[in-house]
């Protein structure tokens, strides 16, 4: 017995080691490539097209944004996707303890990785349309082709939940798992795609979306690591080490824009491992903000077009603060802190949840 719980300590530590390993990795690796990728922004002059079509009062307030660098996110996703390949080809090229470092798996990130890298794949086809006017009055892709595009990750991240990871049940807390058989389909199809959606409109001042991911991301590796999924920590390890360095020249004034290469794919992402995680009604909580500025987008159309006239003076609702005299270093470290202060009641939720057994157990 003795020798079993030192043999899991050891484990327990060497999985820490391996965390922090790869997060400072790719925290290392983000800043080497910064400067590469920021020069090839300036040299092509791949700029944020500030739009003033039905955006009057954002127009205003972010005019002297236009030409900023855009696609910052390249970043990020690119520094896990070369830590990820390299860990992996080394444990099978090299020798056994690489494969002690390897994160790749089929369980745990192979989905994550894949909706991470081809979501951002088609953000960055966004953002080209958007820098050359190319689609509806120059603003990139369509909401329609948008939609489309991240339907079609969605529902291929939810047919391998469902058919290949045999997903097939969410978890209520404090009532524990609800078996609802191919519904996870279309439940998993609307968590990813409303995560990569409500990213996207929090993706508005300098900071706010990177800051608001760090935040998310801790919360959700501290969950899988509570429930044994290694791997999956790792990897958001690997996610977070690039998004702080990231945040370094983000921050306001930022030094270029996440881009919908980076707030889509990282949306996506975070979607997946809500998904794995069997956490979807923690999401509200550990992912506030998020729903804070798509309310109030949603609020807004809704009332435009109902009671014709708006709600906000701009939304998403960074916006309106913005636009009522708040700093925006002020809105965005504000919004920073509700975020910080969801995750916390998040993780206090989860944590009670797993300690409690299933009510219906109870009952039944």
């Amino acid at each position: 017995m003795p020798e079993t719980i030192a043999l899991n300590s050891i484990f327990s530590v060497f999985n820490v080691v391996r965390i922090f390993v790869v997060s400072t990795l790719s925290f290392v690796l983000a800043l080497a490539l910064t400067p590469l990728w920021t020069k090839i922004l300036f040299k092509y002059k791949l700029g944020k097209q500030i739009r003033a079509e039905g955006a009057p009062v954002f127009h205003e307030m972010h005019q002297k944004k236009e030409g900023t660098p855009t696609m910052g996110g390249v970043i990020i996703w690119f520094t896990v996707l070369i830590l990820i390949s390299l860990f992996w080809f080394l444990s099978e090229t090299v020798d056994g303890f690489w494969s002690k470092f390897n994160f790749l798996s089929r369980a745990q990130t192979l989905l994550p990785l894949g909706a991470l890298v081809i979501s951002a794949l088609f953000g960055m086809l966004d953002d080209m349309f958007g820098i050359m006017r190319i689609g509806p009055k120059g603003g990139g892709l369509s909401m329609k082709h948008r939609i489309f595009l991240y339907l079609l990750v969605a529902l291929g991240g939810a047919w391998w939940f469902y058919f290949k990871l045999d997903f097939n049940s969410i978890n209520i807390p404090f009532l524990g798992d609800l078996f609802i058989g191919w519904w996870y389909i279309p439940v998993a199809v609307f968590i990813i795609v409303a995560t990569a959606f409500s990213a996207n409109e929090a993706d508005g001042l300098d900071g706010l979306c990177g800051g608001i991911f760090v935040i998310m991301f801790v919360a959700y590796g501290a969950i899988a690591f509570v429930q044994g999924r290694m791997d999956l920590v790792v990897f958001i390890g690997a996610i977070l080490g690039a998004l702080v360095a990231f945040l370094w020249f983000n921050i306001y004034p930022a030094r270029f824009f996440m881009g919908d290469t980076g707030s889509m794919s990282l949306g996506v992402a975070l979607g997946v491992i809500v998904m794995f995680t069997h956490t979807i009604f923690l999401l509200p909580l550990i992912g506030i903000v998020f729903v804070i500025e798509s309310g109030s987008v949603i609020i807004q159309i809704l009332s435009k077009k109902i009671r014709k006239k708006k709600v906000f003076l701009s939304a998403p609702i960074h916006h309106h603060f913005e636009a009522k005299g708040w700093p925006e270093t002020q809105v965005t470290m504000r919004f920073w802190m509700i975020s910080g202060i969801g995750a916390i009641l998040g993780l206090i939720v989860f944590l009670v949840d797993s300690k409690i057994p299933p009510l219906w157990d109870v009952l039944f």
